[in-house]
């Protein structure tokens, strides 16, 4: 089994990567193979609404959203997501990204496993939380919790391992994340994907 992790923060060893590498500990306890890949510090433009993708299949701009996550994100089992909190939203730069990478896959997302994962000096998280699990649930993706909402604290490059009730809520979310990946594989060979009805679409402008 694959968890593919997003490091949304621009520091590659900050508090988010702290949080994040965390969750790879017990990933690794659990027989999973997971990568954390880095990417707020890169110039990543957002979508720019082309249509390139409707006949494609992929975005039209060649970045790291085309030439790895989209295929690391249709190989993998479960998806954690983190960002530092900025502006009590996620990091720009990795709203971008996942604009994109959810927007110009077509590849079926169902069933994969969600986590997101929020960083903070103090305030922020919930909405930031909030704002990342939208992906996930618009995708038919499970969401999977912890023993509270999914943050850490730090303001400075490595407090965020001071924060013990922290750390400890990324190796339940991460322990409940491998029991529920675990338990979809083993639901999909006995009963299979959830059949979906054709997708309606509703406009409210005639």
């Amino acid at each position: 089994m694959k968890v593919l992790i997003i490091n949304g923060s621009p520091r590659a060893q900050g508090n988010t990567y702290i949080a994040l590498n965390e969750m790879k500990k017990v990933f690794a306890k659990n027989g999973i193979e997971a990568e954390i890949v880095q990417v707020g510090g890169m110039d990543i433009r957002g979508c720019i609404c082309c249509g390139y993708c409707f006949k494609n299949g992929k975005c039209s701009i060649d970045d790291i959203v085309n030439n790895e996550l989209a295929a690391k994100f249709e190989e993998c089992d479960g998806l954690v997501v983190g960002s530092p909190v900025y502006y009590a939203a996620a990091n720009g730069t990795l709203v971008s990204l996942l604009n994109r990478l959810f927007y110009s896959t077509s590849f079926d997302k169902t069933m994969k496993v969600g986590a997101a994962v929020a960083v903070a000096r103090r305030g922020g998280c919930s909405t930031t939380f909030d704002q990342i699990n939208k992906y996930f649930t618009i995708a038919g993706m499970p969401v999977a919790s912890g023993q509270y909402w999914n943050s850490v604290h730090g303001r400075n490059i490595g407090e965020a391992a001071d924060d013990q009730e922290g750390l400890q809520c990324m190796r339940t979310l991460a322990e409940n994340m491998s029991f529920l990946m675990k338990s979809i594989a083993l639901g999909k060979e006995k009963y299979g994907i959830p059949k979906r009805e054709e997708v309606i679409r509703t406009n409210f402008i005639r």
